[in-house]
């Protein structure tokens, strides 16, 4: 844990009783703070108090009584409508800021030098942030890996001068950290996602923004228009001391960090291309197959580089790297059938990731739709032989796969699973592929995208060792 003083001896308003408000709660606590926490439901409420946090209802308390709101980052701040205690605050003329916040000032406070490297990005932010954690340790460095990943950054070991915090960040919690300024600030790509929350595209960028803004060195992506110009913008207004440097998968740079011929190489502005240094190498590494694999290891290297690591310790940690559940992930295998769990595909650009990756595809696809549905995806539809709809989006979807794809209407996963692995099978293809890459929330079957994915792995599991139904 990281106990945070920066707050000893006030008192704050915490909402939102998830795993970060929890463990804020108890880092708060443990810095000498006194904190009055509030979750509009019930089951954090008492989760809270079973870990004797003290929990008071603050709807109706005097919020001049407490110096900040803390607000976990799934709380709507601006859209689409302010959450009633950022109201309450803004009227009491308290701040309101989150956990990654806080983490940022008792940063300040104990080890201002303390190496420090923030992720964000549309997609591929978990792939990137495991990726750099891993080859730091694998390097023999002290690595502290967590933010939106899913272990919440209070819960981490303190900063420390020798200790490198590794943390990916979402859009929500950047929103909430004012004074993020990490020692290298990582910007993968930007597609349009949470628009709900954020109300335009525009604003969505602004607020990804700010993470490489702050940074001390700022890797930009420039394969797509929204980073370009990001990263252009904050090249001309360059901080005295701050770096900017390009990042790209798609096409060698004049100087910077690219991907060619499976190789990540850096070039020094005024250097000629064959004076560019090999930093990594993607051959021989299966966790980081596609090409949004190479632009996350190309970010992955470059953070590394930027911290010290030499060029075989980056090579090692790429080839070494077992990848991350959920995304792309090879479940099982019966034969030469591959079962591929990429549940952390949420939307369609994520799911075009997995999809440009595998040559003969058994698609099981559906959920809660998000804006724009799968007409986008329609490029990758000559590589798959057959689709399995489930949940909401299931007619939607099969409208836009229409006669281009054949498709059955399966409604759960357990269906779809056993009818891609009856087709699979009968396939005649080297590396038929049963893949999970739904293009779609969750929230209409399951709690998340992770029990979603640990179902599909369960099922491909019983399927590979012929303990489930015998397609």
């Amino acid at each position: 844990m990281t106990p945070v003083s920066v707050f000893k001896g006030r008192s704050v308003a915490l909402f939102g009783l998830g795993g970060s408000g929890l463990a804020t709660a108890h880092a708060l606590t443990a810095g000498g703070a006194s904190v009055t926490a509030w979750d509009d439901g019930e089951a954090g409420r008492a989760k809270a108090l079973a870990e004797s946090i003290r929990v008071e209802d603050i709807r109706g308390a005097d919020w001049t009584q407490f110096d900040a709101l803390i607000l976990a980052p799934g709380v709507p701040l601006t859209h689409p409508v302010p959450h009633w205690t950022v109201e309450c605050a803004r009227a009491a003329g308290i701040e309101i800021i989150g956990d990654i916040e806080l983490f940022c000032r008792e940063r300040e406070s104990r080890a201002g030098g303390a190496p420090f490297v923030a992720i964000t990005g549309t997609n591929g932010k978990s792939t990137t942030t495991a990726l750099i954690a891993h080859i730091l340790r694998e390097a023999g460095r002290d690595v502290q890996l967590g933010g939106n990943i899913g272990v919440p950054i209070l819960s981490l070991e303190p900063p420390a001068d020798d200790r490198i915090h590794v943390v990916e960040c979402s859009s929500f919690q950047i929103d909430l950290t004012p004074s993020l300024a990490p020692t290298v600030g990582v910007l993968i790509n930007l597609t349009p996602d949470h628009i709900d929350r954020h109300g335009s595209m525009e604003n969505y960028a602004a607020v990804k923004e700010r993470l490489v803004a702050g940074a001390e060195i700022a890797l930009v992506g420039v394969d797509d228009a929204f980073c370009h110009a990001i990263g252009a913008r904050l090249t001309e207004r360059a901080k005295p001391g701050q770096r900017v440097a390009p990042v790209s998968a798609q096409r060698v740079l004049d100087w910077g960090f690219y991907v060619e011929g499976g190789k990540i190489m850096f070039r020094e502005a005024g250097h000629e291309p064959q004076e560019a240094e090999e930093i990594g190498a993607l051959a021989g590494a299966r966790a980081l197959r596609g090409a949004h694999n190479a632009q996350n290891a190309a970010f992955a290297a470059a953070a590394c580089w930027e911290l010290g690591l030499d060029d075989d310790e980056i090579a090692r940690g790429l080839l070494s790297y077992p990848g991350l559940p959920h995304r792309m992930e090879e479940a099982a295998r019966k034969g030469n059938v591959v079962y591929v769990n990429d549940s952390k595909a949420t939307n369609a650009d994520a799911a075009a990731k997995a999809l440009a990756s595998y040559d003969e595809i058994y698609w099981i696809l559906g959920g809660k739709p998000k804006e724009g549905g799968i007409e986008e995806l329609r490029p990758f539809f000559p590589r798959i032989a057959r689709a399995y709809l489930i949940g909401e989006a299931t007619e939607q979807f099969a409208a836009t796969l229409g006669g281009d794809v054949p498709f059955e209407r399966c409604v759960t996963l357990q269906t779809a699973i056993q009818c891609a692995a009856r087709d699979a099978a009968r396939s005649a293809g080297p590396e038929p592929v049963v893949l999970l890459s739904p293009a779609c929330a969750s929230y209409d079957q399951f709690a998340n995208f992770e029990a979603r994915g640990d179902l599909f792995r369960k099922l491909a599991l019983e399927i590979a060792s012929d303990h489930g139904e015998n397609p």
